[in-house]
Parts: structure tokens; sequence; C-alpha cells
């Protein structure tokens, strides 16, 4: 296999095209899963061309998105949270994003709250087709091979991060005034000629505290019980650093359904990416004999980091710098990356077995550990899938374990996943289709109807 040019780095601040080209190439595990030699090379080739055509912070950060995008590996980004404050007062706060929230239902953006009825379609902004400006975005969004329905979940405006995709990079490629023009049809078929005040990061994040109330030492998460029927809601696995006892608070719910006598389990993850795998947790509970997690090979394109990567790349653990004899050769590009690493090798029964019927609710938002929640889940015969594919992709993601590329020159931040995982048999490129499928529609929208519960409710 042909080698990348990667030459070591020279001086006392080299050149951030040089850092970023040598640090993919050395360090990133999926960087040919979805993409040969030749079109990374062409893609490292603009990438080039167009952070040295302009020294504006914003078209080297739209540069630096296009090429990790294009890598097609879900976690690999200039990451909205890991930027400085200086390059997030930047680029990230401005008054120029829409006044409402929306979901991207195939190339219709169709409107969720704000300035705009719930349901109404909006056709275009500022005269752009809306599904052009969607298929301008989809190359800058970050999703594993070739799953799309990942990708406009992301560019959704959903209310669930403090950062939205869409706010960032639609200015970047369509800088905007203070307003919008806006044509778009309302529920009822009526048309809509509007022009609405834009919004900064301040107001739109104001409005998702009252939509979506958080609190980082227990994100939300939910259990309801109605007769023998019990919902567990989980927006988010995002727990390395809270002190929420998210264990403990199982084991409480579980056994209020033990005591119930509870017959039918709804697990909704459909906004919740991942973090921990808190769906081990649950699977405990649904299993009487250890459950094996096999099927992936975890590999790692390096042993120890090249010295003169060594400034550039920050993490929270520095074992990640040097594996070690963890780290054992597999093939001219790989090691075979073996520990404990990020996960048991199985998951042993815990406590009462739940023995009614599960059904699990997911969606595009599943690409991290609800990806493989609703993997083991669907594999395992463990429950029913119900909703839209996932996002995440079957033949292995990239993740485990991370860097945060510091590049000198322009301030910016890159995350770097360092674990792949490589299925060993051939497997589609896509994510997870649920066993009973409910897609959302415009008109469940405007009416607020939940098709995906609706149907976990009357199976």
């Amino acid at each position: 296999m042909a080698a990348f040019a990667a030459p070591a780095l020279r001086g006392a601040t080299p050149n951030d095209v040089d850092i970023v080209r040598r640090a993919y190439t050395l360090l990133h595990p999926g960087l040919l899963r979805y993409n040969t030699f030749r079109q990374m090379e062409a893609q490292f080739g603009r990438f080039a061309y167009e952070w040295g055509s302009s020294n504006a912070l914003a078209q080297k950060y739209l540069a630096l998105t296009r090429l990790l995008a294009g890598i097609k590996c879900g976690h690999s980004y200039a990451n909205f949270y890991n930027q400085s404050d200086k390059v997030a007062g930047a680029l990230f706060s401005a008054r120029n994003r829409l006044p409402f929230r929306f979901r991207w239902i195939g190339s219709e953006m169709v409107v969720t709250d704000g300035d705009l009825p719930r349901g109404t379609v909006v056709r275009s902004i500022d005269g752009r087709p809306t599904a052009m400006i969607l298929n301008a975005l989809l190359p800058l969004a970050r999703a594993d091979g070739a799953n799309d329905a990942k990708r406009r979940q992301l560019l959704s405006v959903t209310g669930v991060d403090d950062y939205e995709m869409f706010d960032i990079y639609y200015p970047l490629l369509f800088p905007t005034s203070d307003s919008f023009r806006i044509e778009a049809r309302a529920p009822g078929g009526q048309p809509i000629r509007a022009t609405l005040s834009a919004i900064d990061l301040k107001t739109r994040q104001a409005a998702r505290a009252t939509a979506t109330p958080t609190d980082k030492t227990a994100p939300q998460r939910m259990i309801a019980h109605e007769g023998k029927t019990s919902v567990l809601t989980m927006d988010g696995w995002a727990l390395y650093n809270s002190t929420w006892d998210w264990k403990g608070w199982l084991d409480q719910s579980f056994a209020e359904m033990d005591r119930r006598g509870t017959d039918r389990l709804i697990i909704d993850l459909r906004r919740n990416e991942g973090g921990l795998d808190c769906g081990h947790e649950i699977i405990a509970r649904l299993i009487d004999t250890p459950l094996i997690l096999g099927g992936y090979a975890r590999r790692v394109r390096y042993r120890r980091v090249p010295d003169d990567l060594l400034p550039y790349c920050d993490t929270w653990d520095p074992s990640f710098k040097d594996w070690g004899a963890d780290a054992t050769p597999y093939d001219a590009r790989f090691f075979n990356l073996k520990g404990d690493g990020d996960g048991p090798a199985s998951i042993a029964p815990k406590g009462p077995r739940f023995k009614g019927r599960v059904f699990v609710l997911i969606g595009p938002e599943n690409s991290s550990a609800t990806f493989q929640f609703a993997s083991l889940i669907k594999a395992n015969k463990l429950g029913t899938l119900v909703g839209e594919p996932t996002g995440g992709n079957q033949r292995g993601i990239n993740g485990g374990a991370f860097f945060f590329l510091r590049l000198p020159e322009s301030g910016l931040e890159a995350d770097i996943p360092l674990i792949g995982y490589f299925p060993d048999k051939a497997m589609p490129d896509a994510g997870i289709t649920p066993d009973v499928l409910a897609p959302v529609t415009a008109r469940d929208i405007a009416s607020g109807r939940d098709a995906a519960m609706e149907r976990a409710l009357t199976l």
C-alpha cells in the first residue's frame, strides 16, 4: 500500500497544514475505511489550497471542517466544544441564526418551534432553495460512511446541544445580515412569505434552556409508569465528568418496575448520541447468562506517538500517547489493541431479570454508545427496535480514546479518534435498521404526534 507523504515537523512553530496532515495520516485508524489512498491525497491537497487561500479564521475553520468530514468518521471534526474562548467568540456567537428550530425530513426543512408554526415546511431562505442549502451543508457534517440520515439529523436545529451545527456552518457558507427572507408552506397549505430577525447564540441557548432543562450532574432522564408499562428515557450518556449516580438510578428504576410487575418496558434513546456504555447496565437486566461482546477488532495506527506531534496532542489520559505492549503488530498499517481498553469483554447478568417485552426507540441521533446498544439489542434479540435507522455504521466506527489536536498558528482544535473498531465479516455501509419503522413526518410535527411511541405502545 502506498504511504502518505507526512514528513516530520520542523521549526519552532510548524505549519498547521503539516501538523494536520501528519497527525491524521499517522494516528487516525479510519482514514482509509471509506476512502482510497488517492481520494485522501486529493482531500489533503484541497485542504492545503483552501487553507492558504485566505487568512480569515472562518475560512480556515471551514477548510478544516470540510477535510475532516471527508474522512467519513462521526468522531472526527473541529469540535465546537473544544475550541478556545477566542475562537468560539469569533466564530460561534454572532447574531446570524434562524429564529426557529427545525428538522430535516428528507430534503425538507420542517419547523418544530419558534417564529413559524410547527409543521411549516420552509421552501427557501434569502432566495436559496432549502434543498440546495442542505446539499451544500452535507459535505461539512460528521458521520460514519454513507449515513446521510445522521448528517441530516446533525444539521437539524433540535435544541439538544449548546451549539447547533447548522447555526455554525450555514453562515460560513452563506454570510447573512441580521434578518432572513423566508418562503414557506404552512401546515394547512397556505403560503408564507416573511422577513424574520436573526437571533444570537445566547437567545438560542435561552430557548433551549426553556424547552430542555439541563443539569450537568444529572442529564435529562426519566422513568414513567402507567399500569404495567414503564418508559425509560435517557437523553444523554456523556457522563464522564458527572457526579450523578446513574447506575444507582437504574438500580432503583428496575427495582420499582419489578415491584410494579411491569411487563412492557419502552426505552427512549432518540435524543441520545452516546457517551459511556450505560446500555450495558440495562442489558445486564435482560439476560440470564453473560453476553460476550465480540464481532469487532480494536486496532490503532501507532504504538507510540512521534515526538514531533506530542506538543499538539492534548488528551485526558497520557497512556494514549504510548500504548506500549498493549499494541501488537497486525499488518503493515495497524496494531491490534489488547487489554481492557474502553470496555469489558462481556456483560454479566445483574439483579432480577426483567422478563417483560422490551421496545427501544431509536433514530439517526444514535451513533456511538447508543448505536452499539441498538446493535446488541437487535443481534441478541433482547427487544424490538422501533423508529428510524440509527447513525453510526455497521462497518465499524472510530472512538474509545481521543487526541484534541491543538493547531498553534490558527488556534483551532480538531478531534482525532484513536481506536478503530473493525468487523470480523463484511458488513453494510449503513446504520441499524429498526424492526418496526416509524418515520417522522411534517404532519406528525404539526400535530405533535409521536408515531414511534404510539407503535411501541400498541405493538
